[in-house]
């Protein structure tokens, strides 16, 4: 059996993946903050599928936090096959109306985090000649919208080098760019989305199925669903200039409220 790692794992897209790879026979590490959600759902998972949930408190936002997994990523006798980096929140403000400390704490858990648990789980793979990193970014990566969007810019060019720098190596690394899903992302960030319509949300079970199925495809790219993939199409063809208008309207239209 093999073992995967999911930081964020108590909520949304993390939950998601869990539950999935739970069903499908894998073992668990189950990376999170909240000690009790955690436990519930390392039960749960255990009692449910059979599978061996091993609870892992960490603060990603902290050295310590950081510093326990890439332990955990560098267990060679307990080895991990899966990274799943979808650990991840937004501030809700535009630049300048967020404090700095909120800003370098997002850039803490969606770079330095995402950087130095890839390298750990790796470099571990590389060893073995097999293993998998998803890193979850968002299509935000793709429009000049906001610390948020630059942040997960940032996860989608290292993933893509990252991958290059690893083919043959029997390690796949791929970003997961996802639109709006439905999950406790925006509510934890204070963000309104009774404004944003009903076609841009996303199931997160379906969204974990796409991805997996991408990942196995070798793609180090994923936009899993059709709807966001002729979306970012239609940024690829837009000048850069009139795209950064129309993405801080649209920010304004369907961002924090």
């Amino acid at each position: 059996m093999t073992t995967a790692l999911i930081t964020g794992s108590t909520a949304g897209i993390g939950a998601a993946f869990a539950r999935r790879l739970a069903a499908q026979g894998h073992n668990l590490v189950l990376v999170a903050r909240d000690t009790k959600r955690l436990g519930e759902q390392a039960t749960e998972l255990h009692d449910l599928h059979g599978i061996e949930a091993e609870a892992l408190v960490a603060d990603l936002s902290t050295e310590e936090g950081i510093a326990s997994v890439e332990k955990r990523l560098g267990d060679r006798t307990h080895p991990v096959d899966l990274l799943v980096n979808n650990a991840g929140f937004g501030n809700k403000g535009r630049y300048l109306e967020v404090s700095m400390a909120d800003e370098l704490t997002m850039l803490k858990v969606h770079v330095e985090a995402v950087l130095r648990l890839t390298s750990a789980a790796s470099e571990s793979m590389r060893s073995r000649g097999r293993g998998g990193v998803i890193n979850v970014a968002s299509v935000a990566a793709f429009v000049p919208r906001g610390t948020y969007g630059a942040s997960k810019a940032w996860v989608v060019q290292f993933t893509q080098g990252a991958a290059r720098d690893m083919a043959g190596s029997g390690v796949r690394l791929m970003a997961l760019c996802p639109g709006f899903v439905r999950t406790e992302f925006h509510q934890r960030a204070g963000m309104g989305t009774d404004n944003i319509p009903g076609w841009m949300w996303l199931d997160a079970d379906k969204l974990v199925a796409a991805a997996l199925a991408d990942l196995a495809r070798g793609k180090t790219v994923s936009i899993p669903d059709p709807r966001y993939k002729a979306l970012m199409g239609v940024v690829k063809l837009t000048p850069r200039g009139l795209l950064g208008g129309v993405s801080s309207r649209t920010g304004r239209k369907y961002g924090p409220q």
